[in-house]
């Protein structure tokens, strides 16, 4: 059963944001909106990704993106649907 969730991304080192984009590339399918912030004054890149997908989906891509060095990913999910 697929859940919603949001994916809070914070991304601290500006050369990782090719690979934070390749990896919400690859889960497009699942991805319902993004919202991203540009935050120079302060050096950090924010980004909210919502998206509707099994659970083990959503970990996964929680997690991968959490692996990235200077990335920062937590997920919070529905309880149901």
């Amino acid at each position: 059963m697929d859940k919603f969730a949001i994916i809070g991304i914070f991304i601290k080192d500006m050369s990782k944001i090719s690979l934070v984009n390749e990896l919400l590339h690859e889960y497009a399918a699942y991805i319902v909106g993004r919202l991203g912030i540009p935050c120079r004054e302060k050096n950090i890149n924010i980004i909210s990704v919502i998206v509707c997908a099994p659970a083990d989906t959503i970990s996964t891509l929680s997690g991968k993106l959490g692996n990235i060095k200077g990335v920062t990913a937590k997920s919070m999910q529905t309880a149901t649907n």
